[in-house]
């Protein structure tokens, strides 16, 4: 044999063309006969097809040992993100809400209900907890329920770690996930002194948000959240502000104008995300549901349309797709816990609830309101950081979700740009490991991971372009400047 293969997964498209992919996610696509030859140690090493398939790692006919090492730098640089541990920690105020949202994924409680707010005591050992973390990058979230019901001991969370700090010296960041109803000017000047980031959501335009996130107090919730979006932009800066909306059936129809909506109040990105499996949305998912079909048909529809927009000289991403062409395109992993391997879960980010329980996801937690405590690692007042976070229960949930070992993926050729949830599988097939075959999720990333690389394979440089500016974070025509003052 003239040359050796390397380990590769395959699948094949359309048009007589095969995606051959690496261990690090590097890939080509060549064609039937190509691939045929290939296997059959036919190819000639002058052979265009033959240096392509070199240079990817996937075939040597030199000593195999320095390509080894060469994949072996590659893979460490994919999984880095195991290097710092947990960096995301999740912060529970309180599960107190003034909305009722249709979709809601957790079991909110009612507005005067303050039994289920967190305390100094808890919030205390939370925070120190904390910063027992190896990683040298820190983001503290604040969720609920409604964060600013609580406000009191989201200030006093931020002030305690801001003095831990002085002696810890990590990199601190804030955000609060909030539906903005309770905002104001003086807590607004609060979070711009700590500069602390909001997350909020905004479903689309008045019809689909003010039917999909109404809110206990006022009839029409659009008007309000957007009056907010417009205050905390003046107050913190536009791109101290995010969103996120939520896929309901009545979503479905609107993708244009949820995209003009994100479009016209400033936003340059949107996640397009998909009804989970927990509280109020798998209850009621016979109202607000869809089939996985429904779905993808409109993730397909609203990314050719945002595509469009780009290609018009509209600067504007899609999250999701952002996440998976990093992992497709460049050497680099991301810090999106569901595409991790092992799952990111506990080890990636971690969240506390308002009791001081510590889940291994906010998934966890959302299992946990409904009596499900399989996911839970302990409590901030009665175990150590080593005791939660380096516990049996810790190992062996991460050896189960490695993706690289498991049923259906050890062999799938996305395997390098996806991720597994031990949580969702469980919520949706009663165990950790799931099976593939019948998972909705790994049907969903399948589906638009192989809906990306059709993009790629058209070879088209605008798409292309945009793509990479998506990745960069910067505009076509801001990289094009840059790339005109590097030559000059």
């Amino acid at each position: 044999m003239s040359y050796k293969l390397l380990p590769f997964r395959f699948t094949r498209f359309d048009n007589n063309q095969v995606l051959l992919c690496n261990e690090v996610g590097e890939f080509i696509f060549i064609t039937d006969d190509e691939f045929d030859r290939f296997i059959k140690f036919q190819l000639d090493p002058t052979e265009t097809v033959f240096l392509n398939l070199k240079s990817k790692q996937i075939l040597t006919d030199t000593e195999i040992e320095p390509v080894i090492e060469m994949l072996s730098t590659k893979y460490r640089t994919k999984k880095s993100f195991l290097n710092d541990f947990t960096s995301l920690h999740m912060v529970v105020a309180t599960l107190r809400c003034n909305s009722t949202c249709r979709y809601c994924q957790v079991s909110r409680r009612d507005i005067n209900a303050k039994e289920f707010d967190m305390n100094k005591a808890t919030a205390k050992k939370v925070v120190d907890l904390i910063f027992n973390s190896p990683s040298p990058s820190i983001k503290i979230e604040f969720q609920g329920g409604e964060p600013l019901l609580n406000f009191e001991i989201v200030k006093y969370i931020i002030e305690y770690a801001e003095w831990v700090n002085i002696f810890k010296k990590k990199q601190i960041e804030y955000v609060i996930c909030t539906n903005l109803s309770l905002i104001n000017d003086k807590i607004l000047n609060y979070l711009k002194d700590y500069k602390v980031y909001i997350s909020t959501s905004l479903d689309g335009h008045k019809y689909v948000h003010n039917s999909n996130r109404p809110l206990q107090e006022y009839e029409n919730s659009y008007d309000l959240v957007i009056d907010k979006i417009n205050l905390c932009m003046t107050y913190l800066g536009q791109d101290s502000v995010s969103a996120l909306m939520t896929t309901t059936n009545l979503s479905l129809k609107y993708y244009k104008e949820i995209v003009d909506e994100y479009v016209q109040r400033g936003f340059n990105t949107i996640f397009l995300r998909s009804l989970n499996p927990y509280g109020f949305a798998k209850r009621d998912k016979s109202h607000i549901g869809y089939n996985m079909d429904d779905f993808l048909d409109f993730y397909k529809k609203t990314l050719n349309y945002i595509i469009d927009l780009n290609l018009n000289n509209t600067y504007f991403v899609e999250s999701y797709a952002c996440l998976l062409l990093t992992r497709i395109l460049t050497p680099f992993s991301t810090g999106f816990v569901d595409l991790q391997s092992p799952s990111g879960v506990g080890i990636s980010g971690v969240i506390y609830d308002y009791d001081g329980n510590v889940y291994i996801s906010d998934e966890a937690r959302m299992l946990a309101s409904t009596g499900n405590q399989n996911f839970i690692m302990g409590n901030v007042h009665q175990n150590s950081y080593q005791e939660l976070f380096n516990s049996k229960f810790m190992h062996n949930l991460i050896s189960l979700s490695c993706i690289e070992c498991l049923p259906e993926c050890a062999y799938c050729a996305y395997q390098s740009y996806c991720g597994i949830d031990p949580v969702r599988n469980y919520s949706e097939q009663g165990d950790t490991i799931g099976n593939r075959i019948l998972s909705e999720s790994c049907r969903k990333n399948k589906e638009i991971i192989k809906y990306l690389f059709e993009k790629i394979r058209q070879n088209d440089n605008r798409i292309n372009s945009i793509f990479w500016s998506w990745i960069n974070n910067s505009p076509i025509n801001k990289q094009e400047q840059e790339l005109s003052l590097c030559e000059a």
